[in-house]
């Protein structure tokens, strides 16, 4: 690790506030989570608190680009980094590229993905693949799974399940055990199981089209779904508070 300037250095907020507006889901369990896998070393200030230079945030944007975008495991990024580091002549990320590309696309199952910010509903993740995209460990996931929130589709995990893992993970910062969420999920398969009422008479239809309109159907009603729900427990929450 260099030496930073001593002006240059950050704390983990302000490094948290520069990464958030292009990694929405990032927080500081999942720096400190890469810090401990050696994908960054941030110096310590007599007292003990990290202290990040430039060099360490544009590293850390180069670790989580290469998760999001490239669905790549921290081995293989540790690797790229290793060899960068030693002043080898490192070729850009490619995600088809070797043994350790990113998963393999399929056409999704499922009619509605989650939202732009989601991952690709049509990825295919191995498990490792989920754990590092997520910053997860193992015990996590199996309660993730224990509890329905995430499930595998044979050996491998579609590209929801990472989205699910990371909310799932950002919650527990907030002190949520997955037990918690139990009751999300219920809410969420009864709001499934309504919308795919509302859609079933456009898919019985034999028209040309009837199950892509069904779909942009259901994502239509997906969001306003979605924006009802954030409606709702805001104006709860504000009456909770006012009291």
């Amino acid at each position: 690790m260099n030496a930073q300037p001593a002006r240059s250095l950050m704390t983990i907020g302000d490094v948290l506030g520069l990464l958030r507006p292009e990694f929405p889901d990032i927080t500081i369990s999942k720096i400190r989570f890469l810090e401990s896998e050696g994908l960054v070393e941030p110096e310590r200030s007599p007292s003990g608190y990290r202290k990040f230079g430039d060099a360490d945030v544009e590293r850390l944007r180069f670790v989580l680009t290469a998760q999001r975008d490239h669905y790549l495991p921290l081995r293989v990024i540790r690797q790229h980094l290793q060899a960068r580091d030693r002043g080898e002549n490192v070729p850009p990320l490619d995600p088809a590229a070797g043994p350790a590309a990113a998963p393999e696309p399929r056409r999704p199952r499922t009619l509605v993905a989650a939202d732009t910010t989601a991952e690709d509903p049509a990825v295919r993740l191995t498990r490792r693949q989920l754990l590092d995209g997520a910053g997860i460990d193992e015990a996590l996931l199996a309660r993730l799974e224990e509890y329905g929130l995430v499930r595998r589709a044979g050996t491998h995990y579609e590209g929801d399940a990472l989205n699910i893992a990371r909310v799932a993970a950002a919650l527990g910062e907030f002190g949520f055990e997955v037990r918690h969420l139990r009751a999300v999920k219920a809410a969420a398969d009864r709001q499934v199981g309504l919308i795919e009422q509302m859609v079933a008479p456009q898919l019985r239809r034999r028209s040309t089209g009837a199950h892509e309109q069904a779909a942009e159907t259901a994502r239509e009603i997906a969001a306003l779904s979605v924006k009802l729900h954030t409606a709702l427990v805001a104006a709860g929450l504000n009456e909770s508070l006012d009291r």
